[in-house]
């Protein structure tokens, strides 16, 4: 994925104020008064309120699978002919056919514990209690009991089964939830080998995965807000759910450490928004921290001290401009404002550069 990243560091933002603006001698004491000047005509105000951080990225709308973005696979334990498989981006619910062998339905059940062995009455495990699940048995628990084997009947008869109350091997794969098929490896009328996967999966929620560079990922955490615009320009809301663990270098920069990248997955708030794509490119917007009442001026405004330091130019009472000098804070990079401390007051008005 190309990344591209929109932020400026402070140190970037302070290089360019300098470098565009130049340097101006602050007056000492000792230094006679300049002589009055006519009042800028180009100013800004002097504002107080929430600033925010932004970090800017290209990301990828996807369907959610494994903590690492890579989708989940569908292991048949069948031995026969493919007689019938699902399509590329077919949803498959819990309870229903996934595929049929020898036209006998292999069923999606739901769960983390994959098929490994034939379950019946008085077997007991965590694969019996996700069994459980599936069948709505009350209560719910680890051990195969006759509750167990009503439900599993009624299930396997609703599905074209022979209606026994055990769950062979074959009889279904196990998945951690509902699934959109991303990919099928089996061939239709093809033969089918226990241990061999039949299917790629994801799940049906969409989230878009973002690549953070080495200046990136101590700013981003799990829970920051993001904004993500989408292809047509609309725009959704959404969160940083996860980090990856695993950093990744491009490929052909194999040999620089320094573009490895660190995965972040963001889910959305509202993904019906969304519905309809698939690997779309989109714009990322994420917030990384924020400031709720924060003195704050345009970052254009900003001027370099001889000797170090920044300054802005300061109009009050339609005189004119007096330099003051001001610390700096949080830049907002959104709105290109920046935190600042100093002889200022809420409504000064200070000079900025004619548009």
């Amino acid at each position: 994925m190309k990344r591209k990243t929109w932020v400026l560091t402070a140190a970037a933002v302070l290089v360019a104020v300098t470098v565009t603006l130049g340097v101006v001698v602050m007056p000492s004491a000792n230094q006679a008064s300049p002589a009055p000047q006519e009042p800028p005509a180009n100013t800004a105000t002097v504002d107080r309120g929430t600033l925010s951080a932004m970090v800017s990225l290209d990301g990828t709308l996807t369907y959610r699978a494994r903590p690492d973005g890579s989708p989940y696979s569908a292991i048949n334990q069948a031995g026969g002919i493919y007689t019938e498989l699902p399509d590329e981006g077919d949803r498959v619910d819990c309870g229903d056919a996934l595929y049929r062998v020898d036209d006998e339905p292999v069923l999606l059940l739901c769960g983390t514990v994959p098929a490994y062995r034939d379950l019946s009455s008085g077997d007991e495990g965590r694969d019996v209690r996700q069994l459980n699940r599936n069948l709505h048995v009350d209560p719910l628990g680890d051990d195969f009991t006759w509750e167990t084997v009503k439900a599993l009947e009624k299930l396997k008869a609703d599905k074209g089964f022979d209606e026994t109350g055990a769950l062979d091997l074959d009889d279904a794969v196990f998945l951690p939830g509902p699934v959109r098929i991303a990919r099928v490896t089996g061939e239709l009328g093809g033969s089918a080998s226990p241990g061999a996967p039949v299917a790629q999966a994801t799940s049906d929620t969409l989230e878009v995965q973002v690549e953070l560079d080495a200046s990136q990922q101590g700013e981003v955490k799990e829970g920051d807000r993001a904004q993500i615009t989408l292809p047509g320009n609309e725009s959704v809301r959404g969160k940083v759910d996860r980090l990856g663990r695993v950093a990744q270098v491009p490929a052909g920069q194999n040999d620089d450490a320094g573009a490895a990248t660190i995965p972040a997955y963001i889910s959305l708030d509202q993904p019906k928004k969304a519905s309809g794509l698939d690997r779309a490119p989109v714009q990322v917007d994420i917030t990384t921290k924020g400031v709720e009442s924060a003195l704050s001026v345009p970052v254009v405004a900003l001027v370099g001290k001889s000797g170090g330091g920044f300054a802005v130019e300061v109009v009050r009472d339609g005189g004119p401009g007096e330099l003051v000098a001001v610390e700096l804070g949080l830049f907002d990079t959104a709105d290109g404002r920046v935190e600042v401390a100093g002889d200022l007051d809420e409504g000064d008005r200070v000079v900025v550069p004619s548009s």
